[in-house]
């Protein structure tokens, strides 16, 4: 049972078994074994500039006895974190994502960000279905179609078109090992990815624009 616990400032998807993740978290990127997916909230003065941040995070894992953990950094306040659960079929998928776009971008180009606040999304997803290695890569490419199409309809406009994602997104699939080699979207387990990520992503950023709006409002 998957279970998701705040205690600012992490949040923790805890998957109650081991499980084959994929992802380029900060902590066990590329294909790793894990119980659990761990957030870590950050802001620009726990991170400057000259830090090295993976020394820096491993030091706060440890405090934690969590360096077995996947685990990414967000900027986004730990507190507005988003969960969308699908099932389709006999496939299930749970989304949980933290959602910022203040350092967004649009595919092909780049804004500068230098001196300016980063924000990120940040995307675990766990399936009660078994893959190979190849499904969870297709499963990953399921993952980030589905967080690109809910930030395009935001929509957020830059100078180089409508923002399609961040400058530091991240995203993990976790899944136990089995036979599943496709998890493309004419099966139940792309299916089930794409409408759990699609429906955490666009409710976090529909927040996130929405505080922008008032802070604007407020200025």
């Amino acid at each position: 049972m998957i279970t998701v616990t705040l205690t600012e400032p992490w949040l923790e998807m805890d998957f109650g078994r081991e499980l084959q993740v994929l992802s380029w978290a900060v902590n066990k990127p590329g294909f790793a074994k894990a119980n659990r997916i761990l957030w870590r909230e950050v802001n620009n003065r726990d991170l400057p500039r000259d830090m090295d941040v993976c020394e820096w995070l491993g030091r706060e894992l440890h405090a934690r006895d969590a360096q077995d953990a996947v685990t990414f950094l967000t900027s986004r306040r730990i507190t507005e974190f988003e969960q969308s659960i699908a099932h389709v079929g006999h496939t299930t998928a749970h989304a949980v994502a933290t959602v910022g776009l203040s350092n967004a971008e649009r595919i092909g180009h780049r804004v500068d960000y230098s001196n300016r606040d980063w924000g990120t999304i940040n995307i675990a997803v766990s399936l009660n279905r078994g893959l190979t290695q190849v499904g969870m890569i297709e499963a990953m490419s399921i993952a980030v179609a589905a967080r690109t199409v809910a930030v395009m309809e935001m929509p957020f406009s830059l100078p180089t078109g409508v923002a399609t994602g961040t400058g530091t997104d991240c995203v993990a699939i976790a899944a136990p090992r089995g036979p599943s080699e496709y998890a493309g979207m004419h099966t139940e387990i792309g299916e089930a990815i794409g409408r759990a990520v699609y429906d955490a992503v666009k409710l976090g950023a529909q927040n996130w624009g929405a505080e922008q709006w008032e802070k604007n409002r407020r200025a």
